[in-house]
């Protein structure tokens, strides 16, 4: 299977926040972003294995900043690793300032989705090669991030996450 790069397959969703889609305090519900994040990892997932992909897990969310009514939102994501059948996709959430145009990060998430045959069996997707040197620290990190989701799921012995038992011994 040919390596790929992150660039290959990175998503770029762009929108308005609504008054139908805020609380009470007029900022985006989190589960509205939730489900933004979820379809632009999507995308990235099918993109990268060329296959259907199904989301196995949210790893992780940091609502840093209220995105408040108004706000024009950029949900970009980007493939971080790969391992056999799934692929680690990180998340970051900007906003626009609407005077000056600039960008602000305002969230951050950490996706995992399955590539799957059409009868839903998972099926391998290709390595990446990180080239930048954020997209190089995430690789190295997400290994560790995997192990760590595996023993608290008790799928793997703690003894046996050799990049975890790393961060503590060396």
């Amino acid at each position: 299977m040919q390596p790929k790069f992150p660039q290959d397959s990175i998503t770029t969703l762009t929108d308005l926040v609504l008054p139908g889609e805020t609380n009470p305090l007029n900022n985006l519900f989190g589960g509205e972003l939730l489900a933004r994040m979820d379809r632009a990892a999507s995308i990235t997932a099918r993109r990268h294995s060329r296959r259907v992909c199904v989301t196995a897990s949210v790893n992780h969310v940091a609502f840093n900043r209220a995105i408040p009514l108004g706000s024009v939102v950029t949900v970009e994501s980007k493939v971080s690793r790969t391992f056999n059948t799934s692929m680690e996709i990180f998340i970051d959430v900007w906003i626009e300032d609407r005077e000056s145009g600039i960008k602000n990060k305002a969230n951050e998430a950490i996706y995992t989705f399955v590539a799957v045959d059409e009868t839903g069996r998972p099926v391998p997707v290709p390595p990446i090669i990180p080239e930048t040197d954020l997209e190089k620290q995430r690789y190295e990190a997400a290994l560790r991030r995997k192990q760590l989701s595996l023993v608290l799921a008790g799928k793997m012995k703690p003894n046996e996450a050799t990049e975890l038992k790393a961060l503590f011994t060396e």
